[in-house]
């Protein structure tokens, strides 16, 4: 998803950032947060349960001929509705940002985001089929700065990925928080490099 020189460029950029911040930065980007295996099986169930209706009012079929083609059709719509491309665009756009942001938290305890000296870490977090964003700021920095504080690089980010250039975007997010961090924790005012300065790609 993400080349190797590109992600050379990220790294450097986690760390000229905190050249200017006690603060540290963790980027991750997913392909998807989850697979929505059982979306496709929930469409395909309920649009089963109506092709019973026509047939037996349209119809002289007895019933275990129209009980096949209930389970005929369940299984058609099943194996179509699997397709990735079909598969991520028939899940709710509610479910797919819990999705996301159920990822990022995860990722955000993985990574050991939450075990900084001073609670002064910030991970940056993409994932793609969801088109999803988010910053996830540990406590020291969250009691500090306002909710919207992330706004501009959020959008930054959203930007880069829908033009296919994640890569920029993680940059310019990461310039956008270091600018922040920089503000709160100067360098020298905490433990430096707690967390690994690089993108992680999942």
């Amino acid at each position: 998803m993400i080349a190797q020189s590109d992600k050379a460029r990220v790294s450097a950029a986690i760390q000229a950032a905190e050249q200017r911040t006690a603060g540290e930065i963790f980027c991750v980007i997913a392909q998807h947060s989850s697979d929505y295996r059982l979306v496709p099986i929930a469409w395909s169930a309920a649009a089963a349960l109506f092709v019973p209706l026509p047939l037996l009012a349209l119809t002289n079929w007895p019933a275990p001929l129209v009980y096949l083609a209930q389970i005929a059709a369940f299984l058609l719509a099943a194996l179509l509705l699997s397709f990735p491309r079909i598969r991520f665009r028939i899940v709710p756009r509610q479910a797919k940002q819990d999705r996301a942001h159920a990822e990022a938290m995860r990722q955000f305890y993985a990574q050991g985001i939450d075990k900084t000296e001073q609670r002064t870490g910030v991970l940056i977090f993409a994932s793609a089929a969801e088109r999803y964003v988010e910053i996830v700021a540990d406590t020291g920095i969250n009691d500090k700065v306002s909710p919207d504080a992330w706004d501009d690089a959020v959008q930054a980010l959203v930007a880069a990925v829908k033009d296919g250039r994640p890569a920029d975007g993680f940059v310019a997010a990461i310039e956008r928080c270091g600018a922040i961090l920089a503000d709160h924790f100067p360098p020298g005012a905490l433990k430096r490099d707690e967390i690994p300065d690089k993108l992680l790609e999942i």
